[in-house]
């Protein structure tokens, strides 16, 4: 993959083998386009599509020759030129609502990377179409449900009549869909054969959680500051004395916003905070870990020729096999989203903190000077309900079982239901963390603190402090959660 800058846009050159989860999000949110794909790979897509078409004509292959699933032993003549198209329409099923643009479009470029990698035999010009699509912000319409993690059949299937002229596109505003184009037989199973959906989706959801993540921090940092927690817990002798590599990065990065010293002395009068302060670095560090753990997962798969069959340009032959199984996918988005529900249970322990007169010196719930002022105590209850949402969402996806086709197909990852709960963790995330934000920032306020300028805590500081509302009394503050969501993205960057 070769990126560039051309007229102020980011261009990525798709070549089967090197693409980045970064950049399936870059093309699905239209902060980069798509060049014209690398002709070595697609010159190797080509000779792929001449293979798989004289195997076909020579011998059985599933599903250019043969039915599928359970149909695999039923012969398909030469002559039945509709056999693709008709598979293409009964696979053409998914349920559901209509998926938001970013998550087809990151399907599309996942799809188009995979045909690169040379193992499909497809018709070259459904990549030239997909990337077609992708420039001029074009997508499918695609439904919700079709998937149980062993292929993204249905989705894919409305793409492939999409292609073909035989099912709607949307367009944004100037935008376009792809000129319709003939499959054959060879082309149906060829298209659909991949978790393209899935790996997309989980390539979004990891690019934003990893950002939650990062707001996470001076986050934490600022509620460390405004109940004048210890610093020992993030010394460097205490992580290099179990040194996991994402607990060490968590504790490197709190010194860094907050100046602390490698091996810094506790505050006078307190031994030891809360787990959501002394903990922080062993339960960030695995959310850290596993984000670098599915990113790895999802960097082989999209750049990986799974499709069923392989065709073989070196040994001019097609394997039947089983590839297109997630398992991988799903498991790594399970444990991903249940280290980043630890983070999340963090958030709701810190915000339980600030209300805590022993801890910050402040009236309880940081309740101004009217009797039996509430302040905050809502957050507590309206970050509890995220946090209810998230952990609803991090169940594990790969705990489902299916059993299908007439029992040919005995066996389901169930990644499809795992990524799209990864999307959906992000917006309870973002909310428990922006209670967090609110309240840290009101007891920083009421303390008359604020981090010493120079430090990175001070920028975070200063950002929060500006856009959030200063009033202390009693009031909704639905619209300060709302404020600090939005914050979200700029503190990750801090």
């Amino acid at each position: 993959m070769v990126s560039h800058m051309l007229d102020s846009v980011r261009r990525i050159t798709l070549d089967g083998s090197t693409l980045r989860t970064t950049d399936i999000a870059a093309l699905a949110e239209r902060t980069a386009h798509p060049t014209a794909p690398d002709p070595k790979a697609l010159a190797r897509a080509g000779e792929s599509w001449e293979t798989a078409r004289r195997l076909a004509a020579t011998g059985r292959v599933y599903g250019r020759s043969t039915g599928v699933g359970a149909n695999r032993t039923q012969d398909v003549g030469a002559a039945d030129a509709d056999h693709g198209l008709r598979l293409l329409r009964s696979h053409a099923g998914a349920i559901g609502d209509p998926l938001p643009a970013r998550e087809v479009r990151a399907m599309l470029a996942v799809r188009a990377n995979q045909l690169l990698a040379g193992g499909a035999g497809l018709n070259p010009a459904v990549i030239t179409a997909l990337l077609d699509a992708l420039d001029t912000g074009a997508h499918p319409v695609v439904n919700e449900h079709g998937a149980v993690g062993t292929g993204d059949l249905a989705a894919l299937a409305q793409t492939g009549l999409a292609l073909a002229g035989e099912h709607p596109w949307q367009c944004p505003p100037g935008g376009r869909a792809p000129a319709p184009i003939a499959l054959d037989n060879n082309d149906a199973l060829a298209l659909i054969s991949s978790n393209a959906l899935t790996l997309g989706q989980s390539a979004l959801a990891l690019d934003e959680l990893r950002r939650v993540l990062a707001a996470s921090l001076p986050i934490a940092a600022l509620s460390l500051l405004a109940v004048g927690g210890s610093y020992e817990p993030f010394a460097e002798p205490v992580m290099l004395a179990r040194p996991h590599p994402g607990s060490t990065a968590a504790a490197a990065r709190l010194r860094t916003l907050s100046g602390i010293p490698t091996r810094p002395t506790a505050p006078l009068g307190r031994i030891q905070d809360p787990y959501g302060f002394r903990c922080l670095p062993q339960i960030h560090g695995p959310a850290l870990d596993a984000a670098d753990t599915l990113d790895g997962v999802l960097t082989v798969e999209v750049n990986a020729a799974a499709e069923n069959p392989l065709i073989s340009i070196e040994d001019q032959a097609a394997y039947h096999h089983g590839n297109f199984y997630a398992a991988h996918a799903a498991l790594a988005l399970d444990t991903f989203r249940l280290a980043v529900l630890q983070t999340a249970r963090l958030s709701t322990a810190r915000l339980a903190a600030l209300s805590e007169p022993d801890l910050t010196r402040l009236r309880p719930f940081l309740g101004d000077a009217a009797p039996a002022s509430s302040g905050v105590m809502i957050l507590e209850y309206a970050a509890g309900a995220a946090l209810g949402e998230m952990r609803a969402v991090s169940h594990p996806a790969s705990l489902g079982h299916a059993v299908l086709s007439r029992g040919v197909e005995e066996q389901a990852s169930f990644a499809s239901l795992g990524a799209r709960q990864a999307l959906r963790a992000c917006t309870y995330y973002r909310q428990i963390l922006a209670c967090e934000l609110v309240a840290a920032i009101r007891a920083l306020r009421m303390r008359s603190l604020e981090p010493d300028p120079g430090l990175p805590l001070a920028t975070a500081f200063s950002l929060a402090a500006k856009a959030l509302d200063p009033r202390m009394e009693d009031r909704p503050l639905t619209d300060d959660v709302a404020v600090a969501i939005g914050l979200l993205d700029e503190m990750a960057g801090v």
